[in-house]
């Protein structure tokens, strides 16, 4: 079915009465050669790839697929040792120059109304994340410092054990999260930077759903028990994530998903429906963890991946794309995927954006 057919014909959803309709630069007036939709239709990546780099033609193909906010990773998330801090600022300021570049295509993200600010004039809302906690240090007064500068979300761990908490490779580290840990998430929780627990171990993930004042994300994952991978999430966590308000997004990075290198986008939707089933249909959303360039598995790129990622790129796992979420208008085919699975229009909206907006909402503002 046309997604814009179907969604033209839906029930109108109750975001609706939280966006103003578009002006006269809106999506709808991009042109009759590109995809239009209803403005009802919200979309939001929980955590996606907007690169510095890309020119605004990328961009646009992004717009023009249905992408009206995306959360981006500031810097690399892997360094430790006094490093953090120095990444972590530069990371924020380098994002801050290239949004204040292109002022026709992004609104920085303080807030959910940001969001609607930015679908009112045809531009993408941009979001801040840190995947690690380490640029804090030790300190908890860091986290008022990085709000003020406009960080709206932070992961507790990355991958492995930090003062926080453990993180899922940590594979001889059955701890979870620690006494800093439980301050850093109270003061989080003060100020309305959102918790992110994407890379935790599922102690770590258990303990601060349970700590937190606030509902938290899980921002990209895939489910453990449609694919056994150390960084999807157990159903047990997924339960109590949802029964604490939070939200799930599905990742899009093939080897968290299947096996299968070839024929395998079946296996994208076999984990929404998963999350859905298990978590609820309030309770999941898109978090794409993933690069909106069209790959090439060439060596030039394979050694780009190499200088970003190091020792974490096995030839096994590559390629890390499924064919057809490879490039900028991925979000077309989720949606369609989706429909093609059954969900009703409810349901499709809420997974596509309204579920990550009202947590926005809720825990940002």
């Amino acid at each position: 079915m046309d997604r814009r057919h179907f969604v033209r014909t839906a029930t109108v959803s109750a975001l609706a009465a939280h966006v103003a309709p578009l002006g006269a630069t809106s999506r709808l007036d991009r042109g009759p050669d590109q995809r239009s939709r209803d403005p009802r239709a919200l979309m939001m990546d929980a955590m996606g790839e907007l690169r510095p780099i890309y020119e605004p033609a990328l961009v646009r193909q992004m717009l023009a697929s249905g992408t009206d906010a995306i959360t981006v990773t500031l810097c690399d998330p892997k360094p430790e040792a006094g490093v953090p801090l120095e990444l972590a600022i530069d990371g924020l300021h380098e994002y801050d120059r290239y949004l204040a570049a292109h002022p026709d295509l992004f609104v920085k993200g303080n807030s959910a109304r940001d969001v609607d600010a930015a679908r009112r004039s045809g531009r993408m809302a941009v979001f801040y994340l840190y995947q690690n906690a380490t640029q804090f240090g030790d300190d908890l007064d860091r986290v008022a410092m990085f709000h003020d500068l406009g960080v709206r979300s932070s992961q507790i761990t990355y991958n492995y054990r930090n003062l926080a908490g453990v993180g899922c490779r940590a594979t001889d580290d059955s701890g979870g999260l620690t006494e800093f840990g439980r301050a850093l998430v109270e003061r989080m929780n003060d100020v309305g930077m959102l918790i992110d627990l994407s890379h935790a171990n599922m102690p770590t993930m258990a303990d601060t759903i349970a700590h937190s004042r606030v509902p938290v994300i899980v921002s990209h994952t895939g489910c453990d028990a449609v694919h056994a991978h150390e960084r999807n999430t157990t159903d047990e966590n997924l339960r109590a994530l949802a029964d604490g308000g939070g939200v799930v997004g599905m990742c899009q990075l093939r080897p968290f998903l299947t096996h299968l290198k070839t024929d395998n986008l079946h296996a994208y939707f076999d984990h929404i429906d998963h999350a859905i089933q298990v978590a609820g249909t309030e309770h999941v959303c898109i978090g794409s963890d993933r690069d909106h360039r069209v790959i090439e598995m060439t060596p030039e790129y394979e050694a780009e991946l190499r200088r970003e990622e190091g020792a974490q790129v096995q030839n096994s796992e590559l390629p890390y794309y499924i064919d057809e979420l490879n490039g900028p208008s991925r979000m077309e085919v989720v949606w369609d995927g989706l429909v093609g699975r059954g969900h009703s229009a409810d349901v499709v909206e809420g997974v596509m954006g309204r579920n990550l907006y009202r947590l926005y909402e809720e825990v940002i503002g």
